[in-house]
């Protein structure tokens, strides 16, 4: 079996800035039938373990560090024996939720993650949070946006650790200059292109979110 891409959707709760919001996440489980990696640890161990199918997992990698997308990464750490990976700029949100454990190594930008043959290289997206990275799988035509970017804009950037004109910034240098077809595998919601979402850009500076 070749390398593929498998979703996961795992539903919680996000709390910052003294607010809680329940949510649903995508959890993405890249590999093949042997290994695998997994993108965002969201909410439930029990069933990301049971969608890995007992294939081995070699990474659980953290698009950032808000509760909502790493609360069950230790656990499937201690489960699985995979290191946790995130980028440094994000230990501070990482330590709000996980005060005593650390991650295993870091996100760091131009970094490769590979699994399966499949190259994942980190791109460093700040603005929804400081340590936001994005993983760029030109074999699978993929882009693991996180909450950097959506179907219909970038990720939000009203609470602590954010900023639009940052996130702005990282949606236009980094992800806007990829190949038009390449699919955006979003941390919340559908999927969608960089040819959906790159004419846009302006309007989303006009209405400053």
């Amino acid at each position: 079996m070749s390398a593929g891409i498998d979703r996961l959707v795992t539903s919680g709760t996000f709390s910052l800035d003294g607010g809680t919001w329940d949510v649903d996440n995508n959890v993405w489980i890249v590999g093949d039938d042997q290994e695998a990696v997994v993108i965002d640890a969201a909410h439930d161990a029990d069933a990301i373990v049971a969608a890995l199918g007992g294939r081995a997992l070699r990474a659980i990698v953290c698009t950032h560090a808000h509760n909502d997308h790493i609360d069950a990464a230790p656990v499937l750490a201690e489960r699985t024996g995979a290191p946790i990976l995130l980028h440094q700029d994000d230990l501070p949100l990482w330590k709000q939720t996980h005060p005593d454990r650390l991650p295993d190594g870091e996100l760091a930008d131009g970094r490769t993650v590979t699994v399966a043959g499949v190259d994942l290289t980190v791109l460093h997206t700040p603005g929804h949070a400081p340590g936001a990275v994005c993983l760029y799988a030109p074999s699978l035509n993929a882009l693991f946006s996180g909450d950097t970017l959506f179907a219909g804009g970038p990720g939000a950037t009203g609470r602590s650790y954010s900023h639009f004109g940052t996130i702005i910034a990282s949606i236009r240098d980094r992800l806007l200059s990829l190949p038009e077809d390449t699919v955006v595998y979003t941390g919340h919601g559908d999927t969608t292109t960089i040819a959906a979402e790159a004419p846009h850009l302006q309007e989303w500076i006009d209405r400053g979110h």
